[in-house]
């Protein structure tokens, strides 16, 4: 597995020391290892000679690049107001006691985080989730059970 300052020289080699590294650099960070640490941001500030808040303002402003530690699957929820009006309530709910969380916490395990997003695009499709970067659609409580069971079985 590659470490955080390999994947940093790596992106400045392909888009240079320019700010628009950034955004690439933290992308790989987030999908090596699901999340940003402070120490990941001081060493991409160095590496594109910027200040570390400028870094941290970045990773947080943006709802997918994360600067906590989240569990092995992070599932998203649509929280657009098309998808609360397909059923949203009844899949968070579904999920929140399946997992035995609430939102923005994370599994005892490690195994899964539950967030929203403001709009995962998929409205048509709604209620909707990603699971990672995997999307699921339609979703009622049952579907949400079924989906959850088979990410449990694939760790054991």
């Amino acid at each position: 597995m590659l470490e955080i300052s390999e994947i940093i020289q790596e992106k400045v080699a392909e888009h240079g020391r320019e700010r628009k590294a950034l955004l690439p650099i933290l992308q790989s960070i987030v999908n090596l290892k699901n999340y940003i640490a402070d120490k990941d941001m001081v060493q991409i500030a160095e590496a594109l000679d910027i200040s570390a808040a400028d870094v941290y303002g970045t990773a947080s402003f943006y709802s997918f690049l994360e600067t906590e530690e989240k569990g092995k699957y992070v599932i998203r929820v649509c929280k657009s107001i098309t998808c609360e009006m397909k059923g949203k309530h009844c899949v968070l709910k579904a999920l929140e006691d399946t997992l035995k969380v609430k939102l923005g916490e994370t599994t005892h395990d490690g195994l899964f985080s539950l967030e929203q997003a403001n709009c995962l695009g998929l409205c048509d499709v709604g209620p909707a989730m990603l699971i990672n970067e995997q999307p699921y659609t339609k979703l009622t409580p049952d579907s949400v059970h079924e989906i959850i069971t088979e990410y449990r079985n694939k760790v054991k």
